[in-house]
C-alpha cells in the first residue's frame, strides 16, 4: 500500500497536489467492499468528509468498478488493483479525483447497455457514466489485463 498524506495537518485542510492511494485488493466481494470503505476514508483524510457530495460520488464509483473487477475481471488467483489520485490545480481553485480499478481480463472491456427494466444487473456503468466527469478503459502494458478509471472534477 502506498499513501500519501500530510498528517501534521487537520483532515479539512489537506487538499494538498500529489495525494495517492494504491493497493492491491483479493477478487472477491470481500476485497471490492474493502476497496470502497478504504477509499471512503482515505478521501475523509484527505479533506472530503464522510456524508458529502464527493466523498459519497467517489466512493459510488469505486464499489461498482471494483464490483465490475471481481464480477468480469476475475480470473482465479488474481488480485484486482485500485489507485486513487488527486490532482489540484491551485490557479484554478479545482481538483480532479482519478479512480483506476485494474484486472486481468484482456477480452472482457466494459461497455454501456442498456438492461431491461426488471433486470437485476447491468446498470453499474451507468452509474459510472452519470456520476463521473470523464470516464473509459486503458489495456495494460506491463500485463495482460485492462484498467478502468474514472474522474470526478471537484
Amino acid at each position: 500500500m502506498k499513501s500519501t498524506t500530510h498528517p501534521s495537518q487537520p483532515a479539512h485542510e489537506r487538499r494538498a497536489p500529489g495525494q495517492e492511494f494504491d493497493m492491491r485488493f483479493t477478487s472477491t466481494p470481500r476485497g471490492a467492499r474493502l476497496a470502497r470503505r478504504l477509499v471512503s476514508h482515505r478521501l475523509h483524510e484527505w479533506g472530503h468528509p464522510y456524508n458529502t457530495a464527493t466523498n459519497d460520488t467517489v466512493t459510488l464509483i469505486t464499489a461498482e468498478l471494483a464490483a465490475n473487477a471481481v464480477r468480469h475481471g476475475h480470473i482465479p488467483g488474481r488480485d484486482f488493483h485500485l489507485r486513487l489520485t488527486t490532482d489540484a490545480d491551485a490557479d484554478a481553485g479545482s481538483a480532479t479525483i482519478r479512480i483506476e480499478v485494474t484486472d486481468t481480463r484482456t477480452e472482457r472491456v466494459p461497455a454501456l447497455a442498456s438492461p431491461s427494466p426488471d433486470a437485476e444487473a447491468g446498470r453499474g456503468l451507468l452509474l459510472v457514466a452519470a456520476l463521473a466527469t470523464r470516464w473509459g478503459t486503458t489495456p495494460r502494458v506491463a500485463a495482460p489485463g485492462k484498467t478502468v478509471w474514472g474522474e470526478v472534477d471537484v
